[in-house]
């Protein structure tokens, strides 16, 4: 059974810096494409960003677009979020997905990936 599981996450101000991981078991991450997503309270999930097959891959929400930047180390079977410039607006649990399907592309949609992790919270405070 494919787990993920999410790592990192913390209170920090604005400005900061936060790397979240998402390690696979039960499965090798070199066969999926990995996704990160996120909820605020209050508001639905939103997608983050994502990486396809192919780590040169990826796709970013415009609001994280050049603060943010999704890797992948297939050999720890594990992804990374390097989030810089956290702003409050940040705040959320955030989760990682993966594809089975595998694409070389970098899916966007929710109902594209087909397991989740558990969540990691992330607080920015002002």
């Amino acid at each position: 059974q494919v787990q993920l599981a999410e790592s990192g996450g913390g209170l920090v101000q604005a400005g900061d810096s936060l790397r979240l991981s998402c390690t696979v078991s039960g499965g090798t991450s070199i066969n999926y494409a990995l996704g990160w997503f996120r909820q605020a309270p209050g508001k639905e999930r939103e997608f983050v960003g994502a990486v396809g097959r192919r780590a040169d891959v990826t796709l970013y929400e415009d609001s994280v677009q050049g603060r943010f930047t999704i890797s992948r180390d297939d050999a720890r079977n594990t992804a990374y979020l390097q989030m810089n410039s956290l702003k409050p607006e940040d705040t959320a649990v955030y989760y990682c997905a993966a594809d089975r399907t595998g694409p070389w592309y970098a899916p966007r949609l929710a109902p594209e990936y087909d397991y989740w992790g558990q969540g990691t919270q992330v607080s920015v405070s002002s």
